[in-house]
C-alpha cells in the first residue's frame, strides 16, 4: 500500500510541475485560471494521499476548503473577464 501512495505522490508533483509552467507560460488569462484550478485540484489530491497515508482525517476540512476557494475564485475570476452581451 506504501508503494501506491509514493506512486500517486509522485504523479501528483509531475502533474503540479507540469502545471505550473502552464501556469507561467499560459498565453492568456483564461489559460492560466484553468492552471491555477488544476493546481489547486492537484493540491486536494495530494491531502487526499497525504490523509490516506497518515491516516489522519482532520485534513478533510482543508480539501472542502480548497475546493470552495477555487470554485469561488474561478467564478470570480471567469464573471469578470467574460464580458456580457
Amino acid at each position: 500500500m506504501t508503494t501506491i501512495l509514493i506512486i500517486s505522490g509522485v504523479i501528483l508533483l509531475i502533474a503540479a510541475v507540469l502545471t505550473t509552467f502552464r501556469l507561467l507560460d499560459g498565453p492568456s488569462s483564461l489559460d492560466r485560471l484553468v492552471a491555477l484550478d488544476t493546481i489547486i485540484a492537484v493540491s486536494m489530491c495530494g491531502l487526499a494521499v497525504w490523509a490516506a497515508y497518515s491516516k489522519d482525517t482532520t485534513i478533510v476540512p482543508a480539501i472542502v476548503a480548497l475546493a470552495l476557494v477555487g470554485f469561488i475564485g474561478s467564478v470570480s475570476v471567469a464573471r469578470f473577464r467574460v464580458s456580457d452581451q
